[in-house]
């Protein structure tokens, strides 16, 4: 905060701010570390005088919270970082209280060699191992059989170790003391055999934990009330299935944006900080009541809250308040007014930076002049900087474009506002030729398409590369830090059935995403477009890689409810050799909540309408409908519409394709043998299947896939239409 205050108005950092008991004041950056806040005041003499008063005012403000905000720091103290041999010895010695049966889990394991040290840069040279800057950022052991007692105390020494996934592994036992690791920021132990009680302080100095899961385990008692007094970040919570008891702690309001409790013994009111959750979030629970739910509360009667009060005073709770109200609310007051002086200052400051700054554009018309001619230069030049605005200041007006036409940007279409570049790319894989922002808005730039989530752009670069560049603007409420880790994450997938993201650039309002560019367009433009047509083997080899690359998405990231979540045909790109490649896939986590059923297609399935409800058989009624679309050419043009709910329209859509006795498959398959008609019939029973309202009937994605391999382009024999 200090800095985001003081750093507007200062300029050649040379001010060390030191607060606190004689204890140089830090901040953390984006990957943990430390470092000393400095700044200093301009030199300008007219203004100089307001921003000594500004850094006085809060240096009088960190004062008056006695190590508040220094002990705040101090919990990330790195006083003897780490290098690669001390991190290679912490996790061998982790490595030596872990066992695994399964091939997938020595190999793992097998790859933590004495001879390599674990990072190198960003890039993990131990499997299972997630770097950052050459320091162990985390561990994802998920899919492992894993099993033995997790040693906390052999990862200690690794400073800035910040998220671990031990999923769908075989643990038992108590849950390990995870506050020894006050600096996680995620933690993932879901698909284990957990269990017993967990202590009410157990989360106790783990401030910066933002996303815990611990469903599918055994775990017993209540739910420690340290999660809700003691993790002001935490935001993500899932508790599903395991054996719960007592109330719920009482989370400050507006904090989870995403809960999970179902399937437990609780009881007891839901507390009115949780009253707007999906009801789902609390199904499976008989004796809970309240918001938002259909039950009520019966009001708790009046012996009851005497015995309440007169148990407080008695545990000297009510002695404990009285003594500390005073000294808190005098410091709160304290904080409150130092922060009102400030906030004024800083207004006054920014009035008197702008008068000046207008009278200094007046009295150098040069300045003004030199700016709308470079702004006429860039609208001349049919460049990517006429496109995607989340690469440049200001707010353009952005052209439509139909989704299956590609138009070159017009010169009348450039941005009104003079280009400036505010970032550089990340790049996610190092077997990619490098590039910047720059080289980006040199390329020329050609318009692919409009969607829900964004807009699609081909940049052709100097040197002959294509690349796909995908602008979203639905994502300005994920932190920064939660959207590298994220991207991280996506860079790590490999399939010959994904579209691979090369790059990405981050601004709080726009994100922008560079993928491959896929040469023979997207499987709708070839269904539904002016591309050509497909034959029966084609569409075979599409689905076929389709309902991989979907498996596998399910396997690498068993913590996601909706590994893909907007699986759609104008989402299925084909190379040159017309394999697909899967796009917009794993974005679920970063679309803003209040409007990801209006943007991603799996928030259409009918368990999401009828219950509020999304599994990992979501995905699956999305490949059903891709299947039902690929084999009849028809196009569920209200499916794919920007809508909300499953609609009567495509219930109707999928009855008819269903109860159609001719099966109008689409003639430009070009089907001759009844070998290859019976192929084409059991295809469609599979669609059927993955298209299920009822969530029981309906397949999953393993079932899906076995089926769907086992198909040939034509059949050894006849075949009789099956029934699903």
């Amino acid at each position: 905060m200090v800095r985001e205050v003081c750093s507007a108005y200062a300029s050649n950092c040379g001010l060390l701010l030191w607060a606190g008991k004689g204890r140089m004041m830090t901040e953390v950056d984006d990957a943990g570390r430390e470092a000393p806040i400095t700044f200093a005041c301009s030199s300008s003499s007219s203004s100089r005088y307001l921003c000594h008063l500004i850094i006085f005012l809060v240096l009088v403000s960190v004062s008056a919270q006695p190590g508040d905000v220094v002990d705040d720091v101090d919990d990330l103290s790195t006083d003897h970082l780490p290098d690669a041999k001390s991190s290679s010895e912490a996790l061998f010695n982790f490595k030596s209280s872990l066992s695994t049966s399964s091939p997938k889990g020595q190999q793992v394991l097998g790859s933590w060699a004495p001879s390599t040290s674990p990072c190198t840069g960003n890039n993990a040279n131990w499997l299972g191992v997630i770097c950052f800057e050459g320091d162990v950022w985390g561990l994802q052991l998920e899919n492992l059989d894993l099993s033995g007692a997790i040693d906390i105390d052999s990862l200690l020494p690794l400073h800035f170790l910040r998220t671990l996934s031990f999923m769908n592994n075989n643990f038992k036992g108590a849950m390990p003391d995870w506050n020894k690791l006050g600096a996680l920021k995620s933690l993932y132990l879901s698909n284990n055999s957990f269990s017993g009680q967990i202590p009410d302080d157990a989360f106790k100095g783990m401030s910066y934990l933002k996303k815990f899961y611990l469903s599918d385990n055994q775990f017993t008692g209540n739910i420690p009330t340290s999660l809700a007094t003691f993790c002001p970040r935490l935001f993500e919570l899932r508790l599903e299935n395991n054996k719960f008891t007592g109330s719920l702690p009482d989370f400050p309001p507006d904090v989870l944006k995403l809960l999970n409790v179902s399937n437990n013994q609780l009881e007891g009111p839901i507390p009115p900080s949780l009253s707007l959750m999906d009801p789902t979030t609390f199904a499976g629970n008989k004796g809970m009541c309240g918001k938002p739910l259909k039950s009520t509360c019966s009001s708790p009667s009046p012996e009851a809250n005497t015995t309440n009060s007169l148990n407080s005073t008695v545990n000297g709770q009510s002695g404990d308040i009285i003594k500390k109200s005073p000294s808190v609310l005098s410091r709160v007051m304290l904080i409150v007014a130092v922060c009102l002086v400030v906030l004024c200052l800083a207004i006054v400051l920014i009035l008197i930076i702008r008068q000046r700054s207008r009278n200094s554009s007046q009295d150098n018309p040069q300045l003004t002049s030199r700016a709308v001619e470079s702004n006429n230069i860039d609208a001349d030049q049919n460049t990517l900087s006429s496109a995607p605005d989340v690469i440049m200041s200001g707010n353009p007006t952005y052209p439509r474009h139909d989704n299956n036409n590609s138009n070159n940007i017009k010169a009348a279409e450039a941005p009104t506002a003079a280009t400036t570049v505010v970032g550089k790319l990340s790049f996610v894989r190092d077997d990619r030729p490098r590039f910047d922002l720059q080289d980006l808005l040199r390329a020329s730039a050609e318009v692919l398409g409009s969607g829900n989530l964004g807009s699609s752009f081909k940049a052709q670069l100097v040197d002959g590369q294509a690349v796909v560049v995908k602008r979203f603007k639905q994502m300005n409420h994920v932190a920064k830090e939660d959207f590298h880790e994220h991207m991280r994450r996506l860079g790590r997938l490999s399939h010959s059935n994904l579209l691979p993201l090369v790059a990405y650039y981050y601004r709080k309002e726009e994100k922008l995403l560079v993928y491959d560019y896929a040469f023979n367009g997207s499987l709708a433009s070839h269904l539904h477009g002016n591309h050509s047509r497909l034959d029966w083997s084609s569409r075979l080899k599409i689905i076929k890689g389709v309902a991989k690359a979907l498996a596998y998405l399910h396997n690498e990231l068993p913590s996601l409810a909706l590994p893909h979540g907007h699986l759609k045909s104008s989402n299925v790109l084909l190379d040159k050799y017309y394999n697909p490649l899967l796009m917009d896939y794993t974005l679920v986590p970063l679309v803003n909540l209040s409007q990801v059923q209006h943007l991603l297609v799996a928030y259409k399935a009918p368990e999401y309408a009828q219950l509020g409800r999304i599994t990992r058989k979501t995905d699956v009624w999305s490949l059903g409908i891709l299947i039902l679309e690929t084999l009849t050419g028809k196009l569920p043009t209200n499916y794919l519409a920007l809508s909300t709910g499953y609609g009567t329209e495509l219930a109707s859509w999928v009855d008819t394709i269903i109860k159609d006795n001719e099966l109008a498959f689409d003639k430009e398959m070009d089907v001759t043998t009844k070998d290859s008609q019976g192929q084409i019939q059991k295809l469609f029973n599979i669609g059927v299947a993955c298209c299920q309202e009822d969530l029981d009937t309906r397949w999953d994605i393993k079932e899906a896939l076995e089926s769907i391999q086992a198909l040939n382009d034509k059949d050894d024999a006849d075949d009789q239409i099956v029934g699903v």
